[in-house]
Order: C-alpha cells, then sequence, then structure tokens
C-alpha cells in the first residue's frame, strides 16, 4: 500500500490481530493503535484477553475485543462480522497467533502435535486471510496483511521441523497473497523475526482438547534426553534474551513504510539466509552443466 503520508496513513483505520493477548500481537496492538487504528484483539485466552483490553482502553485506544481459536472459521467469521459491525470497515489483519510444537526427532513424530502446529500456523492464517479479505477489498481503500512467520521459515530447524514448515509455507503464501492483491492495493508482508521475548516456547498451555495425543513417546536414550534437554534450555534461553516485542512493533511499522514485503528484524541472520541462496544457485548451475536438462536454459518462464 502506498505510504505517501506515512505519519498519518494508519489514523482512524482498523486493524484485527489474532493471538494478540499478550506477546507480538498486544506489542502490535499497541502500536497501531498509537498510531490512531482501532484495534480488535482476538485471542483464545479469554482471562488475558481481558487484561490486554483493559491494557489497551488506559491508551486510550479504540479496542474491541473478540474471542478466537484460529484453526476454527466460524470463529474467524464472526471476529469479521464483529469488526464491521462496531468499526464499519476493516483495513488490516495481522495473523500473528502461531505455536512452537513439542521439539523431537523425525522417529519420534506425535502426528496429533503435528496437526496442531499445522492448524494452528498454517490454517490459522490462511482462514484469517480468507476471512478477512473480502473486507479489505470492499471499501477499496487498500490495506494490510500481516503474515507473522519466523526465520525459521527461511532455513530448516533440527528438531522443530513442524514449526519450520509451518512458517516457510506462511512465507510462500504470503508470496502469493502479495502478487494475487497488489491490484486491490493491498500491502502483503511476512514478518519473520529471530528470538523474540515471547511465550512460544510455553505454547502447549493454550493446546486445544482436540489434539491430545493418545501416542506414547518414542524411548530416548540417556544420551538424546540429555542432548534434548540441553537443547530446550538452550532454545527458551535464546527466547528469554531476544530482542523486545515492542522493538519489533516498532520496526515493522518502519517495513510497512517502506512497503516490505519480508520483514526482517535480525540483520545478523543475513547469512543463513545468504548460505541457502548460494547453494540454490549452485543447483542451478548443476541443472544447467546437465546433459539431461540443460537445453531448457532458454524456455520461457511459464507464468499465470
Amino acid at each position: 500500500m502506498p505510504q505517501d503520508n506515512p505519519s498519518s496513513i494508519y489514523q482512524g483505520k482498523t486493524s484485527l490481530i489474532s493471538g494478540a493477548a499478550g506477546g507480538i500481537g498486544l506489542a502490535l496492538a499497541k502500536e497501531f493503535g498509537s498510531l490512531g487504528m482501532n484495534i480488535v484483539i482476538a485471542d483464545i485466552d479469554e482471562a488475558a484477553l481481558a487484561d490486554a483490553k483493559k491494557q489497551l482502553e488506559a491508551l486510550n485506544v479504540n479496542v474491541l475485543a473478540c474471542k478466537l481459536d484460529v484453526t476454527d472459521y466460524a470463529q474467524w467469521e464472526h471476529c469479521v462480522e464483529q469488526t464491521i459491525t462496531k468499526f464499519g470497515k476493516l483495513h488490516m489483519v495481522v495473523n500473528n497467533a502461531g505455536v512452537g510444537g513439542i521439539p523431537g526427532k523425525i522417529e519420534q513424530t506425535d502426528h496429533a502435535i503435528w496437526r496442531w502446529v499445522i492448524d494452528v500456523n498454517l490454517m490459522g492464517v490462511l482462514y484469517g486471510t480468507q476471512a478477512a479479505t473480502p473486507e479489505l477489498k470492499r471499501h477499496g481503500e487498500g490495506g494490510w496483511i500481516i503474515n507473522v512467520a519466523s526465520m525459521a521459515g527461511m532455513m530448516g530447524v533440527p528438531y522443530s521441523s513442524a514449526y519450520a514448515a509451518t512458517k516457510a509455507a506462511v512465507v510462500s503464501m504470503t508470496e502469493s497473497w502479495a502478487v494475487e492483491l497488489k491490484r486491490h492495493n493491498i500491502q502483503v508482508s511476512a514478518l519473520c523475526p529471530a528470538f523474540v521475548q515471547t511465550r512460544i516456547h510455553e505454547s502447549t498451555r493454550n493446546k486445544q482438547d482436540k489434539y491430545k495425543s493418545e501416542k506414547p513417546a518414542a524411548p530416548f536414550s540417556a544420551q538424546e534426553k540429555e542432548r534434548f534437554k540441553k537443547s530446550v534450555g538452550q532454545a527458551a534461553a535464546l527466547v528469554e534474551s531476544g530482542i523486545t516485542t515492542e522493538l519489533l512493533a516498532k520496526r515493522v511499522v518502519e517495513a510497512l513504510n517502506s512497503d516490505q514485503m519480508y520483514i526482517f528484524s535480525h540483520p545478523n541472520y543475513r547469512g543463513v539466509t545468504g548460505y541457502r541462496a548460494a547453494m540454490i544457485d549452485k543447483a542451478f548451475d548443476d541443472a544447467q552443466q546437465s546433459d539431461l536438462v540443460k537445453h531448457l536454459i532458454d524456455d520461457e518462464i511459464a507464468s499465470l
């Protein structure tokens, strides 16, 4: 969306933010609220949601709280309906709600946990975008879709493949929707932070009953148990020593104002994505030298 006047572009607009009872979601609610936006906070945790609403009201933010399980499309539709009833229009949806899953080795994979991570991190983003997009188009004023991914979406993460896979999917969905919605003046961005001070490592606290597993955990050797315990402890320490959610929220606004599709907050990770890009480049070089497929080098690239 064009940013001709970044200081006032958000004034009077309305943002719907999932997972907004705390962490990144609440920080974004406060930041966008300070810029004059009407804020709809949605979350599965009703007690935390009520507290977040009080915090925003104390900051003189126009706020609506909506209970939301992002894995239920009907609840998304209800939140959008409530938003339009109260504020008339919807200009921004922030698909922030996410879970970290439960780390484990490949052969330990728990299908119920994978389904939980997929439904929240991937389907929740789809549902939020699908429910909100008709309203973002309806008023013709343009808008924003912000999908909270992760640096994990730009790289594999050992023992956390469910989380990394869903965040990679969110990045890909963002790239697809950015092209699809550009003509409607809707800016679509993927937020890909590294470590931020949130409770992502405690996300099982809100795991819905329908994702309870009946599968016994695969046995660990004593050495594996020690390695796993150390890995979990390191991850928690990294999260707790990450940047603040308030800093991340300001970075999001800064990046939106310069029309960024990928919103990065940790420039020190450039080498990670650079290595991946170099490996992809090397693979294309190999294909170009292949007697089997090198004849395709001058073929026109298919596009829709």
